[in-house]
């Protein structure tokens, strides 16, 4: 970055106006950038959409940056190239058919939350955010 002064000022002034102009070498990364081959990215997409994967952890272990890696996954899942495999110990809303003393329990956090089956939807999912926020 290359500083010069501007025309002096009078000596009654308690300040001087620089001018700033940037280098474009300041600016420039201080290593190349790394070029991915088509077949390394299409890996590391394919071992970040498993199921249960930890895609930052992926990203750390190759030496870039998780971002880089969220941003290839986007593209390969919007072209179509790849499709998300579905995860099947993933939680869910399941359709309960109530009977007349039917409850359920929930354990969450070491603690239990017991509802009639006659509660709604919105009113458990308050209770869990509640229970989760504690």
């Amino acid at each position: 970055m290359s500083i010069s002064m501007s025309a002096p000022m009078p000596d009654d002034r308690s300040f001087h106006v620089l001018e700033a102009v940037a280098n474009r070498l300041d600016a420039s990364p201080q290593r190349p950038r790394r070029r991915w081959s088509a077949e390394a990215k299409a890996r590391l997409v394919e071992e970040s959409l498993k199921p249960g994967a930890n895609v930052s952890a992926i990203a750390r272990q190759a030496g870039l940056a998780s971002s880089q890696l969220f941003g290839w996954r986007r593209k390969a899942i919007k072209s179509g190239a790849v499709r998300r495999q579905r995860d099947a110990a993933r939680l869910g809303f399941v359709e309960v058919t109530p009977t007349a003393s039917a409850s359920v329990e929930i354990e969450l956090g070491g603690v239990v939350i017991r509802a009639g089956a006659d509660i709604n939807e919105e009113q458990l999912v308050r209770i869990i955010r509640a229970v989760r926020q504690a």
